[in-house]
């Protein structure tokens, strides 16, 4: 399975919208379970949103209503549609792979989300 690939990412006013894209190569991509994770300057990586291979998806509470995680396993690729956003979703988003149970990984190198006016 080679690299997962981020794009999508920009500047943006609060209340817009973004939309992230993340591709893989090979084709194991419709068995893996999927998942959005940002980093924000001084803090730790979080989850933001998560896919099965089967569809089902998770949310933090903070992004819920606002962002949507869904998945073109035709295309090898999984989004992360962005409205209304607000500054605090300011981040480098990444894209990875369930590894574990409880663990994500195989990251891709980031897109870069900055909402300011």
């Amino acid at each position: 399975q080679g690299p997962l690939v981020e794009s999508g990412g920009g500047l943006v006013q609060p209340g817009g919208s973004l939309r992230l894209s993340c591709t893989a190569s090979g084709s194991m991509f419709r068995f893996y379970d999927m998942g959005w994770y940002r980093q924000a300057p001084g803090k730790q990586r979080e989850m933001v949103a998560t896919i099965g291979n089967g569809g089902s998806t998770n949310y933090a509470d903070s992004v819920k209503g606002r962002l949507t995680i869904s998945r073109d396993n035709a295309k090898n690729t999984v989004y992360l549609q962005m409205n209304s956003l607000k500054r605090e979703d300011t981040a480098v988003y990444y894209c990875g792979r369930r590894l574990g149970p409880a663990n994500f990984g195989s990251w891709g190198q980031g897109t870069q989300v900055t909402v300011s006016s």
